[in-house]
């Protein structure tokens, strides 16, 4: 008889601990939803070319002929250069510096690492500004 009883004592205290960690496990998966869908979100599509304004298209004409060799503009993935899709819209550049556009005029500027300087861009122009507001809209 003794031995029957200390079972059911036994089978009890599983019951019970399988139940704590059931709820563990649910109180843990509760806790950590939020940080794992924090990295699902989505930034936004770039504005589509037919909604671009005279200045904006005429960045995305630029960018075409001076940028897209290196840089992706409208898709994801590295050519030489990193993709500049949703360059604004993130807090940081690649480079870890601010997505500003002191930050990105002075990288177009000066080059950074393996990009050149200016790649024929003048500084204060009207095809730079233009770059800078395509850039904007990506």
């Amino acid at each position: 008889m003794q031995g029957a009883r200390s079972e059911k004592c036994s089978h009890g205290l599983n019951d019970m601990t399988e139940a704590r960690l059931s709820y563990l496990a649910f109180a843990l998966l509760l806790l950590l939803l939020p940080l794992l869908l924090a990295g699902c979100k989505s930034t936004p599509p770039p504005k589509p070319l037919d909604q671009l304004t005279a200045e904006e298209t005429r960045g995305h004409e630029v960018f075409q002929a001076r940028c897209s060799q290196c840089h992706y503009d409208r898709e994801t993935g590295d050519l030489h250069g990193p993709s500049l899709l949703s360059l604004y819209k993130k807090p940081y550049l690649p480079s870890g510096a601010p997505a500003n556009d002191d930050r990105v005029s002075a990288v177009i500027e000066n080059g950074r690492n393996m990009m050149p300087p200016t790649h024929g861009l003048e500084p204060g122009s009207a095809d730079f500004s233009a770059v800078i507001a395509y850039l904007h809209t990506l």
